[in-house]
C-alpha cells in the first residue's frame, strides 16, 4: 500500500517540494494508520521547508491532518478502526493521503466537527489552548496583546479570549484583516502598517500596558512588544515569522518593570498522551459549544501545495489553510 506524500530533498523555496509515492507501512506498538482527507498548513511548515528549523533530508512535510483510523497497533486503546480523528504531530509527514504515526497525539473527533475543520484547527487550536491555559495565569479582565490576529491562530485566539472574558488587543497588516479580527472577538485591533502599535496599546490601556503579549512574529516586533507590557508582565514569544529574535540583554527586562519572557513550543506541552488528549478535549469543547468557530480561509488540492505555501508566506491568507488529498 503506497501513500502520495509531499517531500523535500533540499531546503529552499516552494520548488523544492515534490509529490512521491511511498509505502504507507503498518502500525507498530503504540501507533495507528490514518487514511487522511485533509491536511493543515502552518508557518512551521515553511520554517522546516526553508531549513530555518532543520530536518534530516529527505523529509516529508506537514504537522496536522484529519481522517479515519485505518489500522491500529498493539497497546492503543483510546481510538479504534473507523474512528474519525485529527492530530497535530511532533514529526513532519502530514502532507499525505495515508500515514502511520504515534497514537498518543491522535485525537477522536466529535461528530459535530468536520474533518476539514479538524485538519484546520489542531495545531492552531492547541497552540491557543496552551497560550491561554498552560503558559501563565490569565483571568477574566486581563488584557492580552496578540500579533497576527487575523491568521489561523489569531482568529481562534480572538474567540477564545472573548469566551473567557479577556480583553484582546490584536494587530494585523490591513484594515480588512483588523475588521476580521474584530468580527471574531478582538476588543481592539491595530493596523501596524498605519499605526505605531506600541503607542496605541499604551493609549488603549491608559498608559498601564497589557498583562501578556503573545507574539509569533519574532524579530520585527519583539522589543516594541516588551514596551507594551505592564510591570511584571509576561512576554510569550511563540514564533518567528519575521526571523529569530536577536540576542538581548536581560537588563531590558529589568528596566521595563521586571518583565518575564518565555519561548514555549506546542510539542513540549502535548508530548504526553494524557496532556494532549485533555488539551484536545478543551479545544473541542470550545468548538462544539460555539464559542470558537473554525474559519477555513483557503483550500488547495495537495498537488497545489506550492501555491498554498506562496500564499501563506506572502501574508495573503486569513484564517486557516487546508490541503485536500
Amino acid at each position: 500500500m503506497c501513500a502520495k506524500t509531499v517531500i523535500i530533498e533540499a531546503f529552499g523555496g516552494t520548488d523544492q517540494m515534490k509529490i512521491v509515492e511511498r509505502p504507507a507501512g503498518e502500525p507498530g506498538p503504540g501507533q495507528v494508520r490514518v487514511a487522511q482527507k485533509f491536511c493543515g498548513l502552518n508557518f512551521i511548515d515553511v520554517y522546516q521547508r526553508t531549513g530555518l528549523y532543520a530536518l534530516d533530508l529527505p523529509s516529508p512535510l506537514g504537522l496536522e491532518a484529519a481522517g479515519t483510523v485505518d489500522a491500529v497497533g498493539e497497546g492503543v486503546d483510546h481510538i479504534g478502526i473507523g474512528d474519525r480523528v485529527a492530530y497535530a504531530s511532533m514529526t513532519p509527514g502530514a502532507y499525505t493521503d495515508m500515514r502511520v504515526l504515534a497514537a498518543a497525539q491522535v485525537c477522536p473527533l466529535p461528530d459535530s466537527i468536520s474533518l476539514a475543520e479538524g485538519a484546520a484547527m489542531m495545531l492552531k487550536g492547541l497552540t491557543v489552548q496552551y497560550l491561554f491555559g498552560r503558559t501563565t495565569p490569565i483571568a477574566a479582565g486581563d488584557t492580552v496583546l496578540f500579533h497576527a490576529a487575523a491568521g489561523g491562530v489569531g482568529l481562534i485566539a480572538c474567540q477564545w479570549a472573548r469566551s473567557e472574558g479577556i480583553t484582546l488587543i490584536g494587530t494585523a497588516g490591513t484594515d480588512e484583516k483588523c475588521q476580521l479580527a474584530l468580527d471574531h472577538g478582538a476588543t481592539h485591533c491595530i493596523n501596524y502598517a498605519t499605526e505605531d502599535f506600541r503607542a496605541r496599546v499604551r493609549e488603549l490601556t491608559g498608559g498601564k500596558g497589557v498583562d501578556v503579549v503573545m507574539d509569533s512574529i519574532g524579530k520585527d516586533t519583539f522589543e516594541a512588544s516588551l514596551d507594551c507590557l505592564r510591570p511584571l508582565g509576561m512576554m510569550i514569544s511563540f514564533g518567528n515569522a519575521s526571523g529569530h529574535v536577536e540576542p538581548f540583554s536581560l537588563s531590558m527586562l529589568a528596566s521595563r518593570g521586571s518583565l518575564k519572557v518565555t519561548r514555549p513550543t506546542l510539542f513540549v506541552h502535548m508530548a504526553e498522551q494524557q496532556a494532549c488528549q485533555e488539551m484536545a478535549q478543551n479545544l473541542f469543547a470550545k468548538v462544539t459549544s460555539g464559542d470558537v468557530k473554525i474559519r477555513i480561509g483557503q483550500r488547495f488540492p495537495l498537488d497545489q501545495v506550492a501555491a498554498a505555501h506562496d500564499a501563506l508566506e506572502a501574508r495573503k491568507t486569513t484564517g486557516s489553510t487546508i490541503l485536500e488529498v
